[in-house]
């Protein structure tokens, strides 16, 4: 009797698809862990276009290298005070001038006529309080002349009296003449102490007025003194001895108030102006030392201002010369100095070089010992300076590192170098 025969599992050809599928697959995988496992990403460049360093013990000498320019200590801005047409040109650009030497003259006719209708106004106000003061200082005068005019009359009277009342005894006075005696003393004896009252109140009140009217004179004087000085500040006058710069002014131009007209450079010597890399922002202080080269000599500094706002990726200090100002210094003229930040101390050192920019200190390619190749490796910095930077791991005495510039080596990890044949 016929029977099918069925093929086996492992014949059939959806089986077959299957497992064919399924090997291409772990083929690929694995092919692709292969790759990734023993592959790394790289780059080739010219070997004589990379500086390598060497990773070496010595002494760190924690410097910065400083690029400073000679400034003024002292610049005095001259500005119009008051302004008008320039009716006089006294001194120029580059003239060496004397503390209150005229530089400039205005002519204003509007600032005149107002200066003289206020001083008109100010000295009848001074002239109405002098009256009143004076008015014043003859009250006081008139109530003691009064007072002293009762005193007067008491007496008199009390001495008329004395002798009418013995007449009046022996009859030789009449009873009129008696009493009208009497009457007026009693009269004045009244009077002395209100007249005495009154004058003490109006003294007191004067004693209380006085000082005010005195402060008011006081204050209407300087505003009298004020307003004549006006018509002075149509003169600029140099406030200062030294170099006028930055004056370019010539007769019937027009400034008005508060406009720039030019500057002084005092003669009180110079001070130092340098940019500062922001890296060293946390360790440069006030009172730091260091030194720049004038004329082939070292010169001591010391740091007497940091501005801490950072701009440009750098932040400005000032210094100051230890010691006696050099001669011949001009302004803007640029010098090369050094700045201490700590004492020297033995370490593992790199030369310093552009790779810091790019990466930060944070990794570094190192070559093999042949030089044919360079890896990227995590690395640990401490101090900077311009010359070298210390190691404190990741790397061993006798390693080189490439220190040139690492803008082609950011994304990959090895350094092809290639040698010239």
């Amino acid at each position: 009797m016929d029977r099918v025969i069925e093929r086996p599992m492992w014949r059939r050809r959806r089986t077959l698809l299957v497992a064919g599928a399924l090997a291409a697959v772990l083929s690929t995988a694995g092919l692709g862990a292969a790759v990734l496992s023993g592959t790394k990403s790289s780059v080739r460049v010219p070997a004589q276009n990379v500086t390598l360093g060497t990773v070496e013990r010595g002494v760190f000498h924690d410097l910065v290298v400083l690029r400073a320019t000679a400034q003024p200590k002292d610049v005095i801005y001259l500005d119009a005070l008051e302004g008008g047409q320039v009716q006089e040109v006294l001194a120029q650009a580059g003239d060496l001038v004397a503390v209150g030497q005229p530089l400039l003259r205005f002519r204003n006719t509007e600032l005149e006529l107002e200066v003289l209708d206020r001083e008109g106004r100010l000295v009848e106000s001074i002239t109405q309080l002098q009256t009143y003061e004076k008015q014043l200082e003859d009250t006081r005068v008139a109530n003691e002349k009064a007072a002293a005019q009762i005193a007067y009359d008491i007496t008199r009277l009390q001495r008329t009296a004395e002798r009418r009342d013995a007449l009046a005894a022996k009859g030789y006075v009449s009873r009129d003449l008696y009493d009208q005696v009497h009457d007026e003393l009693d009269h004045n004896r009244k009077l002395l102490p209100l007249q005495t009252t009154s004058n003490a109140e109006q003294d007191a009140l004067r004693r209380r007025q006085i000082p005010q009217i005195r402060s008011e004179l006081a204050t209407l004087q300087e505003s009298l003194k004020v307003t004549r000085g006006k018509l002075d500040s149509l003169v600029v006058r140099a406030p200062v001895a030294g170099r006028l710069t930055d004056m370019d002014i010539k007769p019937g131009e027009i400034r008005n108030r508060g406009q720039r007209l030019g500057q002084i450079v005092a003669d009180t010597g110079f001070k130092l102006q340098a940019q500062i890399d922001e890296y060293y922002l946390e360790r440069v202080r006030a009172g730091q030392t260091g030194a720049v080269t004038i004329d082939g000599h070292e010169v001591p500094v010391k740091i007497t201002r940091v501005d801490p706002q950072v701009k440009n990726a750098t932040f400005q200090v000032d210094l100051a010369f230890e010691g006696a100002m050099p001669r011949g210094l001009l302004p803007g003229q640029a010098l090369e100095g050094r700045l201490t930040l700590g004492g020297d101390r033995p370490a593992l050192i790199l030369p310093a070089g552009p790779f810091l920019e790019r990466t930060g200190g944070d990794w570094v390619m190192v070559a093999d010992g042949g030089g044919s190749h360079a890896d990227r490796r995590r690395v640990k910095i401490g101090r900077r300076s311009a010359d070298q930077v210390e190691v404190l791991g990741g790397l061993a005495p006798g390693e080189r590192v490439i220190t040139s510039d690492y803008a082609a080596f950011e994304k990959v990890d090895r350094v092809n170098l290639a040698k010239k044949k």
